[in-house]
């Protein structure tokens, strides 16, 4: 398994990629959707923002304190979660979940929101990093894929989950989104 120092130097890498990227459209761009079941690209950067903020990194909170999480023994990593350690990555298939309000992101508002959004997830997981070895290896929290997983795998899945993205990037933007 990936050590978490390399995993933040390879988010933060991922990071600078989408925010250059950023350079490359307009609001209007932005916010274009491809068909009706596709999100736009601003709507992938506020899912990658969201997510990593008030899910992953929350759970990395939750391991670490113990709170909310599963004692000790209780959780149990599925197949698709070992397999994703194992290769330390997602598997290179779309994912797709049905639309609904408290899962698809909404568009953003500017392109300094997705910025900001985007720096101050780096800057989490640069105060989160060094905390990690406090958290007891068997304190986990449900992935619903993924099933058990403690706080380095949560932190893990950041940066695996921002990379996983970076092929949606590229589709979207040939699509001409």
């Amino acid at each position: 398994m990936r050590s978490t120092t390399e995993a933040l130097q390879a988010f933060e890498a991922a990071v600078e990629r989408y925010i250059d990227e950023l350079g490359n459209f307009n609001m209007e761009q932005l916010l274009a959707k491809p068909s009706e079941e596709d999100w736009s690209i601003g709507q992938m950067y506020v899912h990658l923002i969201r997510s990593a903020q008030n899910l992953h990194l929350r759970n990395v909170d939750q391991c670490i304190a113990g709170s909310d999480a599963a004692p000790e023994g209780t959780g149990k990593k599925t197949e698709n979660g070992k397999k994703a350690f194992e290769l330390g990555s997602f598997p290179p298939i779309r994912i797709r979940v049905p639309a609904s309000p408290q899962y698809t992101p909404s568009q953003p508002e500017s392109m300094e929101q997705l910025i900001e959004g985007l720096q101050g997830v780096v800057e989490r997981m640069k105060r989160t990093e060094p905390t990690l070895n406090q958290a007891p290896e068997g304190n986990t929290v449900p992935h619903p894929n993924f099933g058990a997983l403690n706080a380095k795998e949560w932190f893990l899945l950041v940066e695996m989950h921002y990379r996983h993205h970076l092929s949606q990037l590229e589709r979207l933007k040939a699509l001409g989104a």
